[in-house]
Protein backbone atom coordinates (compact mmCIF):
# COMPACT_ATOMS: atom_id res chain seq x y z
CA UNK A 1 0.00 0.00 0.00
CA UNK A 2 0.97 3.45 -0.32
CA UNK A 3 2.61 5.10 2.40
CA UNK A 4 0.40 6.94 4.64
CA UNK A 5 0.10 10.66 3.47
CA UNK A 6 -1.30 13.57 5.26
CA UNK A 7 -4.66 14.52 2.60
CA UNK A 8 -6.13 17.95 2.85
CA UNK A 9 -8.38 19.45 0.76
CA UNK A 10 -10.70 22.66 -0.06
CA UNK A 11 -14.87 23.16 0.12
CA UNK A 12 -15.59 24.97 -3.12
CA UNK A 13 -19.03 25.77 -4.86
CA UNK A 14 -21.28 23.21 -4.06
CA UNK A 15 -18.41 20.67 -3.41
CA UNK A 16 -14.93 19.72 -2.13
CA UNK A 17 -11.33 19.38 -3.36
CA UNK A 18 -9.46 16.34 -2.05
CA UNK A 19 -5.73 16.23 -2.22
CA UNK A 20 -3.45 13.40 -2.49
CA UNK A 21 0.32 13.27 -3.15
CA UNK A 22 0.30 13.28 -6.75
CA UNK A 23 -3.12 13.48 -7.30
CA UNK A 24 -6.45 15.82 -6.49
CA UNK A 25 -9.95 15.55 -6.97
CA UNK A 26 -12.94 17.61 -7.25
CA UNK A 27 -16.82 16.54 -6.65
CA UNK A 28 -19.41 18.75 -7.22
CA UNK A 29 -23.05 18.31 -6.78
CA UNK A 30 -25.14 19.85 -9.62
CA UNK A 31 -28.46 21.53 -10.19
CA UNK A 32 -29.70 18.06 -11.39
CA UNK A 33 -28.74 17.00 -8.10
CA UNK A 34 -26.32 14.38 -9.50
CA UNK A 35 -22.53 14.42 -8.09
CA UNK A 36 -19.30 15.24 -10.78
CA UNK A 37 -15.59 14.15 -9.68
CA UNK A 38 -12.83 15.26 -11.76
CA UNK A 39 -9.85 13.56 -10.82
CA UNK A 40 -5.94 15.66 -12.07
CA UNK A 41 -2.96 15.45 -11.30
CA UNK A 42 -0.66 17.83 -8.62
CA UNK A 43 2.09 18.41 -11.04
CA UNK A 44 4.05 19.34 -8.16
CA UNK A 45 7.42 21.59 -8.66
CA UNK A 46 8.93 19.85 -5.77
CA UNK A 47 9.13 16.80 -8.28
CA UNK A 48 11.69 18.45 -10.55
CA UNK A 49 13.27 20.71 -7.54
CA UNK A 50 13.68 18.53 -4.01
CA UNK A 51 15.19 20.87 -2.38
CA UNK A 52 11.69 22.60 -2.14
CA UNK A 53 10.74 19.93 -0.29
CA UNK A 54 13.42 20.71 2.68
CA UNK A 55 11.63 21.82 6.12
CA UNK A 56 11.20 25.66 6.41
CA UNK A 57 11.23 25.57 2.52
CA UNK A 58 8.28 23.43 2.01
CA UNK A 59 5.72 25.54 3.39
CA UNK A 60 5.73 28.11 1.14
CA UNK A 61 5.39 26.20 -1.93
CA UNK A 62 2.60 24.30 -0.57
CA UNK A 63 1.29 27.74 0.10
CA UNK A 64 1.16 28.80 -3.31
CA UNK A 65 0.70 25.22 -5.08
CA UNK A 66 -2.34 25.02 -2.91
CA UNK A 67 -4.07 28.35 -3.46
CA UNK A 68 -3.33 27.68 -7.34
CA UNK A 69 -4.92 24.09 -7.10
CA UNK A 70 -7.89 25.44 -5.19
CA UNK A 71 -8.54 28.70 -8.12
CA UNK A 72 -8.76 25.64 -10.68
CA UNK A 73 -11.01 23.59 -8.47
CA UNK A 74 -13.32 26.47 -7.71
CA UNK A 75 -13.38 27.48 -11.90
CA UNK A 76 -14.20 23.45 -12.10
CA UNK A 77 -16.97 23.69 -9.51
CA UNK A 78 -18.39 27.15 -10.56
CA UNK A 79 -19.52 25.44 -14.33
CA UNK A 80 -20.87 22.40 -12.57
CA UNK A 81 -23.03 23.89 -9.79
CA UNK A 82 -24.55 25.92 -12.73
CA UNK A 83 -24.54 23.67 -15.31
CA UNK A 84 -22.18 25.35 -17.86
CA UNK A 85 -19.15 24.72 -19.46
CA UNK A 86 -15.91 25.84 -17.85
CA UNK A 87 -13.66 27.84 -19.36
CA UNK A 88 -9.53 27.03 -19.20
CA UNK A 89 -7.86 29.21 -17.10
CA UNK A 90 -4.91 30.26 -19.03
CA UNK A 91 -1.39 30.79 -16.91
CA UNK A 92 -1.63 35.07 -17.49
CA UNK A 93 -4.95 34.58 -15.59
CA UNK A 94 -3.64 32.30 -13.09
CA UNK A 95 -0.84 34.56 -12.68
CA UNK A 96 -3.02 36.80 -11.90
CA UNK A 97 -5.30 35.62 -9.62
CA UNK A 98 -2.22 34.76 -7.28
CA UNK A 99 -0.86 37.96 -7.58
CA UNK A 100 -4.53 39.66 -6.52
CA UNK A 101 -4.98 37.18 -3.95
CA UNK A 102 -1.88 37.75 -1.98
CA UNK A 103 -2.14 41.17 -2.92
CA UNK A 104 -5.39 41.65 -1.27
CA UNK A 105 -3.96 39.34 2.29
CA UNK A 106 -0.78 41.90 2.36
CA UNK A 107 -3.01 44.85 2.25
CA UNK A 108 -6.01 43.58 4.39
CA UNK A 109 -3.56 41.67 6.78
CA UNK A 110 -0.18 43.49 6.91
CA UNK A 111 -0.05 47.05 5.24
CA UNK A 112 -3.90 48.12 7.46
CA UNK A 113 -2.63 46.53 10.95
CA UNK A 114 0.50 47.63 10.24
CA UNK A 115 -0.66 51.54 9.62
CA UNK A 116 -2.91 51.76 12.34
CA UNK A 117 -0.24 50.37 14.79
CA UNK A 118 2.07 53.19 13.74
CA UNK A 119 -0.73 55.60 14.12
CA UNK A 120 -1.07 54.58 17.97
CA UNK A 121 2.87 55.44 18.23
CA UNK A 122 2.57 58.57 20.69
CA UNK A 123 1.19 56.25 23.28
CA UNK A 124 3.29 53.19 22.55
CA UNK A 125 6.08 53.43 20.94
CA UNK A 126 8.58 50.49 21.99
CA UNK A 127 8.79 47.80 19.54
CA UNK A 128 6.74 44.84 21.49
CA UNK A 129 4.21 47.23 22.33
CA UNK A 130 4.20 47.95 18.65
CA UNK A 131 3.92 44.52 17.67
CA UNK A 132 1.30 43.39 20.07
CA UNK A 133 -0.64 46.09 18.58
CA UNK A 134 -0.12 45.58 15.42
CA UNK A 135 -0.74 41.48 16.50
CA UNK A 136 -4.04 42.36 17.94
CA UNK A 137 -5.62 44.36 15.39
CA UNK A 138 -4.42 41.83 13.01
CA UNK A 139 -6.24 39.12 14.98
CA UNK A 140 -9.04 41.31 15.09
CA UNK A 141 -9.18 42.20 11.15
CA UNK A 142 -9.00 38.42 10.34
CA UNK A 143 -11.76 37.45 12.81
CA UNK A 144 -14.20 40.21 11.59
CA UNK A 145 -13.18 39.11 7.54
CA UNK A 146 -14.23 35.62 8.58
CA UNK A 147 -17.25 36.52 10.74
CA UNK A 148 -18.40 38.64 7.98
CA UNK A 149 -18.41 36.72 5.15
CA UNK A 150 -19.84 34.11 6.66
CA UNK A 151 -23.13 36.02 6.55
CA UNK A 152 -23.43 35.24 3.62
CA UNK A 153 -25.97 32.52 2.84
CA UNK A 154 -23.42 31.11 -0.69
CA UNK A 155 -20.76 31.32 1.84
CA UNK A 156 -22.33 29.50 4.45
CA UNK A 157 -22.78 26.63 2.22
CA UNK A 158 -19.34 26.73 1.51
CA UNK A 159 -18.58 26.71 5.43
CA UNK A 160 -20.84 23.30 5.40
CA UNK A 161 -18.86 21.52 2.39
CA UNK A 162 -15.51 22.70 4.67
CA UNK A 163 -16.95 20.97 7.89
CA UNK A 164 -17.62 18.14 5.64
CA UNK A 165 -14.09 17.62 4.05
CA UNK A 166 -12.60 17.78 7.57
CA UNK A 167 -15.22 15.17 8.71
CA UNK A 168 -14.14 12.81 5.85
CA UNK A 169 -10.39 13.39 6.60
CA UNK A 170 -11.09 12.77 10.53
CA UNK A 171 -13.18 9.37 9.72
CA UNK A 172 -10.40 8.28 7.26
CA UNK A 173 -7.27 8.77 9.72
CA UNK A 174 -9.20 7.24 12.32
CA UNK A 175 -9.95 4.17 9.83
CA UNK A 176 -13.36 4.64 9.88
CA UNK A 177 -15.85 3.28 6.98
CA UNK A 178 -16.44 6.49 4.70
CA UNK A 179 -20.33 6.04 4.97
CA UNK A 180 -22.28 9.18 5.38
CA UNK A 181 -23.40 8.06 8.40
CA UNK A 182 -20.30 7.08 10.03
CA UNK A 183 -18.59 10.72 8.62
CA UNK A 184 -21.11 12.21 10.53
CA UNK A 185 -20.02 10.81 13.82
CA UNK A 186 -16.72 12.88 13.54
CA UNK A 187 -15.73 16.40 14.09
CA UNK A 188 -15.82 19.32 11.79
CA UNK A 189 -12.93 20.55 12.88
CA UNK A 190 -9.10 19.37 11.85
CA UNK A 191 -5.80 20.91 13.81
CA UNK A 192 -4.26 20.98 10.06
CA UNK A 193 -6.38 23.28 8.77
CA UNK A 194 -5.62 26.19 6.62
CA UNK A 195 -7.55 28.77 8.80
CA UNK A 196 -5.02 27.18 12.11
CA UNK A 197 -2.24 27.82 9.64
CA UNK A 198 -3.49 31.32 9.14
CA UNK A 199 -4.20 32.26 12.84
CA UNK A 200 -0.47 30.83 13.57
CA UNK A 201 1.36 32.75 11.12
CA UNK A 202 -0.21 35.81 12.86
CA UNK A 203 0.74 34.84 16.23
CA UNK A 204 4.21 33.95 15.07
CA UNK A 205 4.39 37.77 13.75
CA UNK A 206 4.17 39.40 17.19
CA UNK A 207 7.04 37.31 18.58
CA UNK A 208 9.10 37.38 15.28
CA UNK A 209 9.11 41.08 14.75
CA UNK A 210 9.55 42.50 18.17
CA UNK A 211 13.31 42.01 17.53
CA UNK A 212 13.06 43.89 14.33
CA UNK A 213 12.91 47.83 14.06
CA UNK A 214 9.53 49.45 13.13
CA UNK A 215 11.17 52.79 11.97
CA UNK A 216 10.78 53.72 9.40
CA UNK A 217 7.12 52.80 8.08
CA UNK A 218 8.35 51.46 4.68
CA UNK A 219 10.69 49.49 6.12
CA UNK A 220 7.80 48.17 8.93
CA UNK A 221 5.86 47.23 6.04
CA UNK A 222 8.51 45.47 3.78
CA UNK A 223 10.14 43.84 6.47
CA UNK A 224 6.46 41.73 7.00
CA UNK A 225 6.56 41.34 3.49
CA UNK A 226 9.78 39.96 2.59
CA UNK A 227 9.91 37.76 5.54
CA UNK A 228 6.42 36.66 5.27
CA UNK A 229 7.86 33.18 3.46
CA UNK A 230 10.02 32.57 6.87
CA UNK A 231 7.14 32.74 8.79
CA UNK A 232 4.80 30.99 6.91
CA UNK A 233 7.71 27.73 6.79
CA UNK A 234 8.16 27.94 10.30
CA UNK A 235 4.08 28.30 10.48
CA UNK A 236 3.78 25.13 8.69
CA UNK A 237 6.15 22.99 10.27
CA UNK A 238 4.53 23.37 13.78
CA UNK A 239 1.31 22.52 12.35
CA UNK A 240 2.91 18.98 11.18
CA UNK A 241 4.31 18.79 14.27
CA UNK A 242 1.33 19.72 16.34
CA UNK A 243 -0.92 17.55 14.43
CA UNK A 244 1.37 14.58 14.31
CA UNK A 245 1.24 14.80 18.26
CA UNK A 246 -1.82 16.35 19.09
CA UNK A 247 -2.71 13.44 22.00
CA UNK A 248 -0.06 14.95 23.91
CA UNK A 249 -1.32 18.34 26.51
CA UNK A 250 0.95 20.53 24.86
CA UNK A 251 0.04 20.12 21.55
CA UNK A 252 -3.57 20.42 22.69
CA UNK A 253 -3.30 23.42 24.10
CA UNK A 254 -1.07 25.14 21.49
CA UNK A 255 -3.99 23.82 18.47
CA UNK A 256 -6.59 25.34 20.79
CA UNK A 257 -6.65 28.90 19.66
CA UNK A 258 -6.80 27.49 15.53
CA UNK A 259 -9.50 25.20 16.54
CA UNK A 260 -11.90 27.74 18.17
CA UNK A 261 -11.61 30.07 15.22
CA UNK A 262 -12.73 27.12 12.73
CA UNK A 263 -15.95 27.29 14.43
CA UNK A 264 -16.63 30.26 12.46
CA UNK A 265 -15.33 28.79 8.79
CA UNK A 266 -17.44 25.49 9.42
CA UNK A 267 -20.50 24.60 9.71
CA UNK A 268 -22.25 21.31 10.49
CA UNK A 269 -23.07 19.43 6.59
CA UNK A 270 -25.85 17.53 5.68
CA UNK A 271 -25.32 13.57 4.72
CA UNK A 272 -25.89 15.14 1.10
CA UNK A 273 -22.89 17.52 1.15
CA UNK A 274 -20.30 14.53 3.04
CA UNK A 275 -21.50 12.12 0.67
CA UNK A 276 -19.82 14.53 -2.01
CA UNK A 277 -16.79 15.09 -0.01
CA UNK A 278 -16.54 11.42 0.61
CA UNK A 279 -16.41 11.11 -3.53
CA UNK A 280 -13.75 13.53 -3.85
CA UNK A 281 -11.94 11.94 -1.30
CA UNK A 282 -12.42 8.07 -2.85
CA UNK A 283 -11.36 9.60 -6.03
CA UNK A 284 -8.16 10.98 -5.11
CA UNK A 285 -7.71 7.50 -3.04
CA UNK A 286 -8.55 5.56 -6.14
CA UNK A 287 -5.96 6.90 -8.07
CA UNK A 288 -3.28 6.99 -5.41
CA UNK A 289 -3.78 3.33 -5.07
CA UNK A 290 -4.01 2.69 -8.82
CA UNK A 291 -0.71 4.33 -9.42
CA UNK A 292 0.83 2.46 -7.08
CA UNK A 293 0.25 -1.08 -8.34
CA UNK A 294 1.04 0.52 -11.62
CA UNK A 295 4.91 1.07 -10.23
CA UNK A 296 4.59 -1.87 -8.51
CA UNK A 297 3.98 -4.36 -11.51
CA UNK A 298 6.08 -2.49 -13.31
CA UNK A 299 9.34 -2.85 -10.34
CA UNK A 300 8.38 -6.79 -10.50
Amino acid sequence: MPKKFNYGGQAVIEGVMMRGPSTWAVAVRGPDNTIEVETRPVGTVTARYPFLKWPLVRGTVVLIESLVIGIKALSFSAAKATAEEEKPITPLEMAGTVALAFGLAIGLFIVLPVFLAHLLTPLVADNVGQNVIEGLIRVAAFLAYVAGVGLLPDIRRVFQYHGAEHKVINAYEAGAKLESGEVQRYSALHPRCGTSFILLVIILKVFIFSFMATDPLWWRVASRVLLLPVVAGVAYEMIKLMARYARFPLSRLLLTPGLAVQKLTTREPDHGQVEVAIRAFEAVRAREEGEYHVREAGAS
